[in-house]
């Protein structure tokens, strides 16, 4: 079993300008207590066969994590122009949020992200040098989940009467600034799903707002 489960990624600023930072909440659930910090890095990929043009935007340590329902709020840079191939700035490039716990990664989300021009003229004759200022993103809705299996504790344990063992993994297998956020955020509802790979089925919901979140 997973003893984090992500419940929600909700956008605050979908659809935005290309060079606006990425703004959005992560609700997860939490089985056990973990002592240790999840990490949690947003990637940027422009090309799928070169993944020496990934660009980290950044990422963020949330713990020690309590049992129950959690949230926080991150912000990721844009990517840097100046890393993208230019044939690979407009269209479709993939979004990745990842979480890790002591170095392994145990869930990916991906994304596609299209990134047009802001009018129909730039967008039937692309100017050439690109003007990344007239240039919007918009993060689809579909998005694709993958589970990896890891070792959660060093070693067995019990939790309210309930033996945990070495062994906890995930059930099924489905990647620059560090800022630092609490990890006993706010609570949530849990929508009700069984962990599978779609929009419908993945137990994660996507929720979108025009606006920055409230705290």
């Amino acid at each position: 079993m997973s003893i984090v489960t992500i419940r929600n990624v909700e956008w605050f600023n979908n659809p935005a300008r290309f060079l606006d930072p990425y703004k959005f909440r992560v609700t997860f659930e939490c089985i056990a207590p973990l002592k240790d910090d999840l990490e949690w890095r947003l990637i940027y990929v422009s090309s799928p066969g070169d993944e020496d043009l990934d660009q980290e935007l950044d990422d963020c340590l949330v713990g020690p994590v309590p049992v129950g329902v959690n949230s926080f709020d991150f912000e990721g840079t844009p990517p840097n122009p100046s890393k993208i191939p230019p044939d690979d700035v407009l269209g479709v490039a993939a979004l990745i949020l990842t979480g890790s716990y002591k170095d392994q990664e145990f869930v990916r989300v991906g994304y596609y992200q299209n990134t047009e021009y802001d009018n129909d003229e730039m967008k039937e004759n692309p100017p050439n040098p690109i003007i990344f200022e007239r240039l919007v993103r918009d993060i689809s809705t579909r998005f694709r989940v993958t589970r990896f299996q890891i070792k959660w504790f060093a070693s067995s344990c019990t939790w309210r009467g309930t033996a945990i063992d070495l062994a906890c993994r995930d059930v099924a297998p489905l990647q620059q600034g560090r800022p630092a956020a609490a990890g006993a955020a706010a609570s949530a509802a849990v929508p009700s799903a069984d962990d599978l790979d779609s929009p419908e089925d993945t137990g994660i919901a996507m929720g979108q707002k025009a606006n920055g979140a409230s705290s």
